[in-house]
């Protein structure tokens, strides 16, 4: 398949601002795709070689990439730097320079998507001595065939930075259009024309079922390969395996213990909200322990304490594998007492130092679920039972405990044990439904758990977690900085994200300066397809990002798009008097606060008022 065909649709969702129109084009290609390579196409769609639990990165980086494009171009580094520093993308730069090279060469060759991903590929595995000469020659060969529009986007691929911004669940819904038809029917184009309730009801059975593959597999590529060559039959297969991440499941929130067990049918099992790391353990006795945070990032290397205590505490001699869903949450080791979440996250990331790391930023991994045990699949099976198997297969040491829970219908008792988890230094408590229907919903967000924090105490009853879409140029002292950001929050229905509030406090000049490179990173010339804005920004953004903003309330706008018209007609919700908390690197665009959660928030907000 030519690589061109990838290009030129990169380009034409780059310029579109409509989601649909994002949607029909990666469908388009999809449809196009042989089997054999979709798997491929679609790693290279989300601007990676692999699922991202395989923590394989292509390591270009910038300087490598400019000396990559003066070699192939015939420009000194200098003048390619200098057009870097003035358009902020090499991609751009490299499409420019390879439109006005004086002369192709005779023996150039069209490029493919198979060349392409085998490149890239031996761009990723290349180590050791000469690592960087490799890198370098395999780039230039690609980059020398490459047309204009191609140059564009293999750098920014080769950067980690390809810039279109299409999310997990928009290609989820061209896959499902292109390879799950409407029930009855073989085309693939008739499952966007359902006449029928019927048909409709077909269409968001195949729509649910896509997805409910790629919770439990946490692999997009594997999903778009199965509908390819097996259909629906073939994404029916994917089953939870040890040491493949599953997509967390999420909690609602509400504002009272009373509204949460009338929620609950009158009865839960109450958990210790823990301020800490959420990590999903993988454990394969005589094979390995897998760690991977709650963006599916492989974090094993990061804490190698974590993976000596779960082998100490696990139960061996009863079991082999298990799939458990955990905090780990920082705390004193002469007090016990538990510690922010921020101890915590100077052990992310580093590649020197881990072992120093673990002994001056320690651990206690709380276990609160169990997902697999022993190749039977415990995620469908009530909460209750889940629990059970979590005990059976740990031994509590000083560092793996199991959550520690109360099962009760009392108010009072509640309320109580939601204070004693204050007292010990928790955010709050989740509660979970121990009902028959109580299974682990794999990536979604619902009200099996309900979450109730401290902060609900306070006028603007929690933080929320919002996503940049857009930047303001800074002045005075911000000069050269974003002085400001456009904040929004995620519309799950629509898969799209809606503005909320100007984010301007809580930035130190350190935080500024590193926040404009980073965000730099994801800047657009217009409006993103997911971004719903009447504002207009001086700079627009890729939905990248997601930092928890605190306010003083929340109130009807007529300027913010988030929950627009639903409480009043030619309104949305803005945040009053935003500041940032923190920048929450766990968790993805798709993890911010939802709409509905605001929308929830400024109800019971008005509650309290009354």
């Amino acid at each position: 398949m030519d690589y061109s065909v990838l290009a030129e649709t990169y380009r034409r969702i780059e310029e579109t601002t409509k989601r649909l129109e994002m949607t029909a084009l990666l469908v388009g290609l999809f449809s196009g795709t042989p089997p054999g390579i979709i798997r491929k196409l679609v790693y290279l769609t989300q601007g990676r070689l692999y699922p991202d639990f395989m923590s394989i990165e292509l390591g270009v980086a910038d300087r490598l990439a400019i000396r990559a494009i003066a070699f192939v171009t015939g420009y000194p580094e200098e003048e390619v730097t200098r057009r870097w520093m003035k358009e902020g993308d090499l991609g751009l730069v490299a499409e420019g320079l390879v439109a006005v090279k004086k002369q192709r060469t005779l023996f150039s060759e069209p490029l493919t998507v198979e060349r392409v991903y085998a490149s890239l590929q031996g761009i990723a595995g290349a180590s050791g001595a000469g690592a960087q000469e490799l890198k370098m020659k395999l780039i230039a060969e690609i980059l020398h065939d490459a047309r204009p529009l191609e140059a564009r986007f293999l750098v920014r691929t080769m950067l980690g930075r390809l810039r279109l911004g299409v999310a997990d669940m928009t290609i989820l819904d061209a896959l499902a259009i292109t390879f799950a038809p409407r029930e009855g029917t073989g085309d693939a184009r008739a499952a966007e024309e359902a006449a029928t309730a019927d048909e409709l009801a077909a269409r968001r059975r195949n729509r649910a079922a896509v997805e409910h593959a790629y919770n439990l597999c946490s692999d997009l590529g594997e999903v778009a390969e199965r509908l390819a060559t097996g259909g629906m039959e073939g994404v029916r297969g994917i089953r939870l395996e040890a040491g493949r991440p599953v997509r967390p499941m999420l909690a609602e929130r509400l504002g009272s213990m009373e509204e949460i067990l009338g929620k609950l049918g009158g009865k839960a099992s109450l958990e210790y909200k823990y301020d800490g790391m959420r990590i999903q353990s993988h454990i394969r006795i005589g094979k390995e322990v897998r760690l991977f945070s709650r963006q599916l990032e492989n974090v094993t290397g990061q804490f190698p304490d974590v993976t000596a205590a779960i082998l100490q505490a696990f139960n061996s001699r009863d079991h082999e594998e298990a799939i458990v869903d955990c905090e780990a949450v920082p705390f004193n080791t002469e007090t016990g007492e538990f510690l922010p979440f921020q101890e915590v996250s100077h052990r992310r990331g580093r590649k020197y130092g881990v072992e120093e790391a673990a002994e001056d930023y320690p651990v206690i991994l709380m276990a609160f679920d169990c997902l697999l045990l022993d190749g039977r699949e415990l995620a469908g099976a009530p909460y209750p039972e889940r629990r059970k198997a979590l005990a059976r297969m740990f031994r509590p040491t000083d560092r793996v405990q199991m959550s520690e829970s109360l099962l009760t219908s009392d108010l009072s008792a509640a309320e109580q044990f939601f204070q004693k988890a204050l007292d010990s230094g928790c955010e709050g408590i989740v509660a979970k439904s121990v009902s028959e229907d109580s299974a682990y919903r794999a990536g979604a967000r619902g009200w099996q758990w309900i979450k109730f924090k401290r902060d609900y105490k306070s006028e603007m009853e929690d933080t929320a977690d919002l996503v940049p879409v857009g930047a303001f140029a800074g002045h005075g002292k911000r000069k050269g900085k974003y002085g400001a950001l456009l904040m929004a929050a995620y519309n799950k229905d629509l898969d799209r994200f809606e503005t909320v509030c100007k984010l301007g406090t809580g930035f130190s000049d350190e935080m500024l300066e590193s926040m404009t490179a980073e965000l730099g990173a994801q800047r657009v010339p217009q409006r993103h397809a997911r971004v719903e804005s009447t504002m207009k920004a001086d700079y627009w953004l890729v939905p990248s990002a997601v930092y928890e903003v605190l306010g003083a309330e929340i109130t009807l706008s007529p300027v913010h798009t988030a929950g627009f018209g639903k409480l009043r007609s030619g309104s949305g919700l803005a945040i009053r008097f935003p500041r940032l908390k923190q920048v929450r690197a766990d968790k993805r665009p798709e993890d911010a606060t939802s709409v509905q959660e605001l929308l929830d928030m400024y109800e019971r907000q008005l509650k309290k008022v009354e």
